[in-house]
């Protein structure tokens, strides 16, 4: 188990021990007020304090239970996204496993470094393809071409993990409409498109869909419009999919990424200051006199920042990436982060938005 996961139970269990205390000390004047309230029997206090102790143990102080695992042998696995970071990982990863691996790289055809080193692997479970998953051709191809090395094509995919993504920053009125879409169309446009074109394969199998968004998909950020609408629509396209293919037996996971800037590549502090560069030249007169440089800068430094305390660990997401592979009953939602973006996730998301805002200052 990684450190991080130690500082996160270590804060639940502190969080269960505050909450004990205020289950003894000062919900039973609440509950009885209330009950006396609304004329219901004074027993009814201990049994909903029983109750909601019993609930929170079981969301969330419990370990996981064994949820059983698939046969590995035989079982194929299309990744996008494989030229670096958690894609060219995962690919590895899973191939030790016993999968049989197509992994898709954007720079294939150009010699890239992540599918070169794929391919050297030269094992008959590993073949890499050349795969832009914003361009409809390349990804027909791509399905067609899995089609033709299946071992058995009417049993169909087992999975399609759709890793390829992209990143930005910048405030709206700094960010241009075109970024807007260019974004849009790798996140969002990119997984179903490639969704689409592989789903009947993986209906056959009864197989996964795995979808790899980020905590931005359940949270909003200034500076990160751009990332949050694209991961909002994941999610929305992921929870309808999920309800369509149950009858069919396939199972659709999101994972919900924290902050990996500097693990997966995305971004370096370097690649932060020519955005920011282009971001000012191109933005409105007005934007420059009512923002200030000054105010500007600031927001770029803390693009930085985030950028430095970013995780550089793969191993929780390649752990939760592979349970949704290979966990006969896996989850919904994945949330590979940190301790603080966790408890900023679910604070932001459960909490009353008023008061979410006031807690983190926004």
């Amino acid at each position: 188990m990684s450190k991080l996961s130690y500082v996160q139970m270590a804060l639940m269990l502190l969080f269960s021990f505050l909450l004990t205390l205020g289950l003894g000390l000062w919900l039973p004047e609440i509950l009885s007020a209330f009950v006396k309230l609304f004329g219901f029997q004074e027993d009814t206090v201990t049994h909903s304090i029983v109750l909601m102790y019993l609930v929170f143990v079981l969301c969330l102080a419990m370990p996981s239970l064994p949820r059983g695992s698939v046969k590995v042998k035989d079982k194929a696995i299309l990744i996008t996204g494989c030229d670096k970071g958690i894609g060219f990982a995962l690919a590895k990863h899973l191939h030790t496993k016993g999968f049989t691996i197509f992994a898709g790289c954007l720079l294939k055809d150009k010699n890239g470094e992540g599918a070169q080193t794929l391919e050297k692997m030269k094992c008959e479970r590993m073949t890499v393809l050349q795969m832009n998953i914003c361009k409809d051709e390349e990804v027909q191809d791509a399905v067609d071409f899995v089609k033709s090395q299946l071992k058995e094509p009417e049993q169909g995919l087992w999975a399609v993990v759709n890793n390829a993504g992209i990143s930005t920053f910048g405030e709206v009125e700094f960010t241009s409409l075109e970024h807007f879409k260019e974004v849009a169309d790798v996140n969002l446009w990119g997984t179903i498109r490639v969704t689409k074109a592989f789903l009947p394969l993986i209906r056959r199998a009864k197989g996964r869909v795995v979808n790899v968004g980020s905590m931005f998909g359940r949270m909003g950020l200034a500076s990160h419009s751009a990332d949050c609408i694209s991961n909002y629509g994941m999610e929305a396209f992921s929870d309808c999919l999920r309800y369509e293919q149950r009858r069919w037996g396939v199972k659709v996971s999101i994972i919900e990424l924290g902050n990996y800037i500097a693990a997966t590549g995305i971004f370096n502090r370097d690649h932060v200051e020519s955005i920011a560069d282009r971001m000012w030249k191109e933005a409105a007169e007005i934007v420059h006199e009512d923002y200030g440089k000054a105010y500007f800068d600031r927001q770029t430094m803390i693009m930085k920042s985030f950028c430095s305390s970013s995780s550089k660990d793969l191993s929780l997401i390649i752990v939760d990436i592979t349970d949704a592979l290979t966990s006969r009953y896996p989850y919904s939602r994945y949330e590979p982060m940190n301790a603080y973006w966790w408890i900023r996730l679910h604070i932001s998301a459960h909490l009353p938005t008023p008061i979410a805002d006031w807690l983190y200052k926004l």
